[in-house]
């Protein structure tokens, strides 16, 4: 007889390896299955400095952590898998994975996270990996001496812009409105980098180049004037798309096809909890994703008691 497990969550990112390392502790048998790399987003951060009682680390070193602590705790890991489907109805839940492999629990917490989003411009597909990139903390080394573009207008956009300029010579932010979404330190630690241009009020129209991008193409909103900006590189920050896909069918989800969830970050199904980046809320931080991991294993650990 297969373990049935009386936790089982998808996805180990900040929200996963919280309810793990929660869950775990409880005495609650636990396993993650993640399809990824072990983090989520953390290891895209290359500097985290205002998680609370740490100072500043990297992502990647912060995500390790937590795995580890989850370990110590007795929680199991399984990653780089693909999940093929899920049975969610009844008292025990089944998740398939590709390979064939199937794992049962008595209750599942939904971590997926998610993903940049695309801008879906001529030329994204194309030139993605070869010239265009969503991580300046994966390759922004790979534009040291060189001039690249950042689109976006969040703290994500303009802390990644500053971080870039450890490597390129120059940054130029495209944005399509006349001010920031971004904290107010954030915009200042931009505005004043003398590497940092910036190009309001307009919007990228496509990318060009011959194997690899060499220039974009900007149109200016307010006047629909287009120009054409040579770069060696683009880096794009315009949010995330939840990874949600697959569940879409299964819980219920809002129109920007986020997990609804309430207070105790409970699903619209019995025994299926949610937690992290997939869910519908406002603010998208590590410290967000601990708490609703927190919570979220708790109520599962309250689930099984009741």
């Amino acid at each position: 007889m297969d373990e049935v497990f009386d936790v089982m969550i998808i996805g180990a990112g900040a929200a996963g390896l919280t309810a793990g390392i929660y869950a775990s502790r409880a005495k609650l048998s636990t396993l993650i299955l993640n399809e990824g790399a072990v983090g989520g987003q953390m290891v895209l951060t290359e500097e985290i400095a205002n998680y609370p009682g740490v100072p500043a680390t990297k992502g990647y070193m912060l995500a390790n952590t937590m795995k580890q602590q989850a370990k110590s705790f007795g929680c199991k890991i399984k990653s780089n898998i693909k999940i093929a489907g899920y049975h969610l109805e009844g008292k025990v839940k089944t998740v398939v994975l590709e390979d064939g492999r199937s794992f049962q629990a008595k209750s599942i917490i939904l971590t997926p996270g998610g993903r940049p989003r695309s801008l879906n411009i001529p030329g994204e597909g194309q030139f993605k990996g070869k010239g265009i990139s969503y991580c300046a903390t994966c390759d922004g080394d790979f534009f040291t001496g060189k001039e690249v573009v950042v689109v976006g207008g969040g703290n994500s956009a303009l802390e990644e812009a500053v971080a870039l300029t450890q490597h390129a010579t120059k940054v130029t932010i495209v944005h399509q409105f006349d001010h920031f979404q971004a904290f107010k330190h954030a915009v200042e630690e931009a505005q004043n980098n003398p590497k940092i241009n910036f190009v309001m009020e307009s919007e990228l129209r496509g990318f060009y180049g011959n194997g690899v991008l060499q220039k974009v193409e900007i149109e200016h909103l307010p006047t629909k004037k287009r120009s054409e900006l040579k770069t060696d590189g683009t880096f794009i920050f315009v949010g995330y798309q939840p990874n949600t896909e697959s569940i879409k069918d299964l819980v219920q989800l809002n129109d920007r096809n986020e997990i609804v969830v309430d207070a105790a970050m409970k699903t619209n199904v019995d025994g299926i909890f949610a937690a992290g980046d997939c869910i519908a809320k406002r603010y998208r931080q590590v410290t967000t994703a601990v708490a609703e991991g927190t919570i979220a294993a708790l109520s599962a650990a309250d689930y099984l008691r009741n």
